[in-house]
């Protein structure tokens, strides 16, 4: 009655009656604020009758219930893992085969699924006061189609009697246009005890009608246009990344796309990276590209992944135990600088090693500029850079950092070089010096009395170990 005499209202204040249902005056507070009772039954975790808003539809509506349930559960525990098995209980319902029943006897078979992807409102429509709504019995494990291949959402579905091979396809968000001549559908079936199979293909305009349980395979030659690039920073004309193929484009030719070395380019110094040590690993190893993967966007999932490449390099080593940490920074450092090594000396001859380098994605290539200097620290007067000079040799550059300090190891002196990171001893091995070398000069070991006190007590304690043993086999012989 009161709905009547608002809308007679409205009328009387110019509005049509056609005006008033089809706009949907949702912004009129005599409307929205008037409320009429739904009663919800059936497959939903809470049922009764309930007030709604004579503006909403059913999505609207059951989406608020649920909504203000998972809200009160939230608010009633503060265990995540409760919290978790809740919501989990109360998203138990079916948004497919929904039965919605007028007072009048009109009954509606409601889609919310479908009408989420494509909107259409017929699957969604306005409420009336005493409609109730019934939810299906909810059994995805047994009443369910799955749908797989190339489609946007492969998943396994909610059932109803009815359901059609164009049904499937739109609840898996359509066919991927990326893929072509997609033009059949492979439906696996079997039996009833679960022990046989059958299988048979459809075309994928064949509208046919499903049974509960097909798989749906949507086949089609995998594509390979993706976005392949490798990085190149540093001392090129045009740095940045640059577009690749798959498996066949050349160090050279990225060099060349780049737009080639500039003046201050340091070859030997150049560097080729792979990226972070799980995309290397996945990519490298198994030919995973992370970035389709979403699952490995969990932390705990990636972590695993990388202890497990660590493991299969561990399982047959005869690595003793005081050495695995070690070989792990070794191993974590090979995955991360794989490739590292090249020599790009002779990356300008299309000829060499180098340049015949295939990239993959992902790659990271990098160009320092010249240096022009050695770098000296550790004990010396005054550490940091020195002017390079071809042929000095490394007396040179520690005297032009003010010579050794008094607490110099010079033992221990040492040449890291740019390129390679290797250290050598220039006392043992002849060095030639090359700009964006390192010299290190370490520090003497100064052992304090607590140093020899510390020796002293384990040595002791050693002996007398020793004695006690003796000991033993001595009045053992007696």
């Amino acid at each position: 009655m009161i709905k009547k005499l608002l809308i007679l209202l409205l009328i009387c204040s110019g509005f049509t009656k056609a005006q008033i249902l089809d706009n949907n005056l949702k912004n009129n507070s005599l409307l929205s604020n008037t409320t009429i009772s739904v009663t919800v039954g059936g497959t939903f975790p809470f049922k009764g009758t309930f007030p709604a808003l004579m503006t909403e539809r059913v999505d609207e509506f059951i989406t608020r219930l649920y909504n203000e349930a998972v809200d009160l559960t939230l608010r009633t525990t503060n265990d995540p893992e409760l919290y978790r098995k809740a919501k989990e209980q109360v998203s138990r319902f079916s948004l497919r085969g929904i039965k919605l029943k007028r007072m009048s006897g009109e009954e509606l078979i409601i889609d919310l699924q479908k009408f989420r992807l494509n909107g259409n409102f017929e699957n969604n429509p306005y409420l009336k006061n005493d409609d109730v709504i019934i939810f299906p019995p909810y059994d995805i494990s047994t009443n369910f189609i799955s749908v797989s291949g190339v489609v946007h959402s492969p998943n396994w579905f909610y059932y109803i009697e009815g359901d059609r091979l164009s049904d499937m396809i739109e609840l898996a968000g359509g066919v991927n246009p990326a893929y072509e001549n997609v033009d059949s559908v492979e439906i696996i079936r079997l039996s009833y005890d679960g022990l046989n199979q059958t299988s048979f293909k459809v075309g994928i305009n064949d509208d046919i009608v499903l049974q509960r349980g097909d798989q749906l395979r949507i086949k089609a030659l995998e594509t390979h246009k993706r976005n392949f690039q490798v990085l190149i920073l540093g001392e090129v004309n045009s740095p940045g990344n640059i577009p690749i193929t798959k498996n066949s484009t050349r160090i050279y030719d990225v060099i060349k796309a780049a737009g080639g070395f500039t003046e201050q380019a340091s070859f030997r110094r150049a560097k080729l990276y792979t990226g972070n040590s799980l995309a290397i690993f996945l990519e490298k190893q198994y030919g995973i590209n992370l970035a389709e993967q979403p699952d490995f966007e969990n932390v705990q999932f990636r972590n695993t992944i990388v202890n497990l490449e660590a493991m299969l390099m561990f399982r047959m080593s005869n690595v003793y135990p005081d050495d695995s940490t070690y070989f792990f920074m070794e191993n974590q450092l090979r995955v991360l600088t794989e490739g590292s090594s090249l020599d790009f000396t002779k990356i300008n001859d299309p000829e060499s090693d180098i340049a015949n380098y295939i990239v993959k994605t992902g790659d990271v290539i990098i160009i320092p500029e010249i240096r022009n200097s050695v770098y000296v620290f550790g004990q010396v007067a005054r550490p940091g850079h020195v002017n390079f000079v071809d042929g000095k040799n490394y007396e040179y550059y520690l005297n032009e950092a003010g010579g050794m300090g008094g607490l110099a190891e010079e033992e221990d002196l040492m040449v890291i070089k740019g390129g390679s990171r290797t250290w050598i001893s220039p006392l043992i091995d002849e060095v030639k010096i090359e700009e964006g070398d390192y010299i290190y000069v370490p520090k003497q070991s100064l052992r304090s009395f607590r140093n020899y006190a510390a020796e002293y007590a384990i040595y002791v304690g050693m002996l007398a170990s020793i004695a006690t043993v003796i000991l033993l086999l001595i009045t053992a012989f007696k």
